[in-house]
């Protein structure tokens, strides 16, 4: 058979392929995402028909849209956004600092993961803002709390995301390094390092997702800015179209977040270079 003939007869299938990866790529998102419109949609139609709903009918939809233009229109959602992405930037830092290091002694020495293991997974059931009487005596400010609790929210999945990349490194890695030379410090910059690059952004993706999902309630302390506080507000002057236009304006940046990390975590295919 010719390779001409090859090609047309593989053609059909490679067409096939591209199809079901588009379908699978685009079509089934923009699909789910219009099935959630859908949902909400329907939602206000019952909101807006039964007179008991009356107070709720601003978590419609076309009101909650209408909110969220005006958010973007007047500057108030950056307005609200820019100090909460900061707290939760400070706090990300915070929990890597302190996780990343951790996590590499953890999964470095067996004696170390045995002696912390049971302290560690106590403290990670508790909830970060179980600690909210303690961050307010210790910290001076009110900022400093909130970053502490996303802190000890964010740190766990830092900590035992590095742990186990460093218990799964192959040891014929390590083995060659010290072969040629390598001492710690070389040892852990061109071999652990990168080999637990994944590894380590899997954690800070994690820590991302709870960390989002704390601040808003942390942000329920004496603050005047953030989202946490827009929510507040707007709970508190019944003003329940601008609420949803927050929640749909802190769903939409935390999967803008999200997918930085992960757009990170799909190019970190590095191999250790020894």
């Amino acid at each position: 058979m010719t390779p001409l003939a090859t090609d047309l007869r593989s053609t059909p299938g490679s067409v096939v392929s591209a199809l079901r990866a588009a379908l699978s790529e685009f079509v089934v998102p923009v699909f789910g995402v219009a099935a959630m419109l859908g949902l909400w949609w329907t939602a206000g139609l019952v909101l807006t028909s039964d007179p008991r709903f009356a107070a709720f009918q601003g978590f419609a939809i076309e009101r909650a849209f209408a909110s969220f233009g005006d958010l973007l229109v007047s500057g108030d959602a950056w307005r609200a956004a820019r100090p909460s992405l900061i707290r939760v930037g400070y706090g990300l830092f915070w929990a890597f600092v302190i996780g990343a290091p951790i996590g590499l002694a953890l999964g470095s020495s067996r004696l170390l993961e045995n002696a912390v293991q049971l302290p560690f997974q106590i403290l990670r059931m508790v909830s970060p803002l179980a600690w909210m009487p303690i961050a307010i005596i210790a910290f001076a400010s009110w900022d400093g709390a909130i970053v502490f609790l996303i802190t000890a929210a964010a740190i766990w999945p830092i900590v035992f995301a590095t742990a186990a990349g460093v218990k799964r490194i192959d040891p014929i890695w390590t083995a060659m390094a010290r072969n040629l030379g390598g001492r710690h410090l070389a040892l852990l910059k061109t071999v652990i390092v990168p080999a637990v690059a994944q590894d380590i952004l899997t954690g800070l993706r994690l820590a991302l997702g709870v960390a989002w999902v704390v601040l808003v309630p942390a942000e329920y302390l004496g603050v005047t800015s953030g989202l946490g506080y827009a929510i507040n507000d707007a709970r508190d002057t019944l003003s329940y179209d601008r609420l949803a236009a927050l929640v749909l304006l802190i769903g939409l940046i935390g999967y803008a977040l999200d997918a930085v990390i992960g757009f990170a975590l799909r190019r970190a295919h590095w191999i250790p270079s020894i």
